[in-house]
């Protein structure tokens, strides 16, 4: 029988899974093929980022600025203390105090959160602050996961799982770039109004993630055993995402969010599983 403080433990992380499983289908189903040791810790990150996204793209009637700085305040001194009665702060701080998640991952993704909440348009130093600590550092936070206190492995690695976190992002970005204009007034963006978005600003953009894209294969690869298949589908899901974004006029774009059906994400699924599984192609 499990005993109370496990029992606590293992319900705040069910809360984080599920937070996962309500808000992104195509995370859950890449957690799912990673090695079963690694499921919680990941559901724990994405429910902790998660939380403080919604934060500042959700809660328009509330006073954000207010609500960030008390979340943050709260995700420290749960690292600190090693309790909190936030379910989805206890579950984080577990990972980082178990992993040794540098503070200065946590700090660059709050900082990026906050960012939010005060800029509407990016220069290029800006953009790549706010996707370092949105989407970057949240890679390098599962790395250290799946490195398992390995620091060898996880400095040779960085800066590949730096370029597939830039890479899923900025996908984000142009499938959201309707949403985002209109509902919270940003383009992300360098340069890039959203009115004048058209097929030459569009081919610049595709051909920068499509870099990205390209620089991050080689850690894919190098990933430990347990860790690589579900890096692989997350990076298969995008890219196809990203392919389908690319087959379309700028216009589209601007004017719809574009999707992957679920289907089509199992299908992904199914076919990494044996192409890395059982060696067929």
């Amino acid at each position: 029988m499990m005993n109370p403080r496990d029992l606590f433990d293992q319900t705040t992380f069910e809360c984080s899974k599920l937070i996962t499983q309500r808000y992104s289908t195509s995370f859950t189903l890449g957690i799912k093929t990673l090695d079963q040791k690694f499921h919680l810790p990941v559901y724990a990150i994405y429910g902790f980022v998660r939380y403080a996204d919604e934060i500042v793209d959700t809660f328009h009637d509330q006073d954000k600025e207010k609500l960030l700085a008390r979340f943050k305040k709260d995700t420290y001194e749960a690292i600190e203390t090693g309790i909190s009665l936030n379910p989805v702060l206890h579950a984080f701080q577990l990972v980082v105090n178990k992993y040794h998640i540098d503070q200065e991952l946590i700090e660059a993704f709050l900082h990026s959160m906050e960012m939010d909440l005060d800029f509407k348009t990016y220069d290029d130093s800006k953009y790549n602050e706010y996707i370092y600590g949105s989407a970057e550092v949240v890679g390098l936070m599962c790395l250290k996961v799946f490195c398992e206190g390995d620091e060898a492995e996880y400095e040779k690695l960085k800066v590949p799982a730096c370029k597939l976190g830039a890479a899923f992002q900025k996908v984000n970005f142009l499938r959201d770039i309707k949403s985002d204009y209109e509902e919270r007034g940003r383009v992300y963006f360098p340069g890039v109004e959203f009115t004048h978005f058209d097929k030459i600003v569009k081919k610049q953009i595709e051909e920068d993630i499509q870099q990205d894209f390209d620089d991050s294969l080689i850690g894919i690869e190098q990933l430990p055993i347990g860790a690589k298949l579900g890096v692989k589908v997350a990076y298969l899901y995008y890219q196809k995402l990203f392919d389908k974004i690319k087959g379309l006029p700028a216009e589209t774009i601007t004017q719809t969010r574009i999707r992957i059906p679920n289907s089509k994400k199992l299908s992904l699924l199914i076919g990494t599983y044996f192409v890395n599984k059982l060696g067929i192609t």
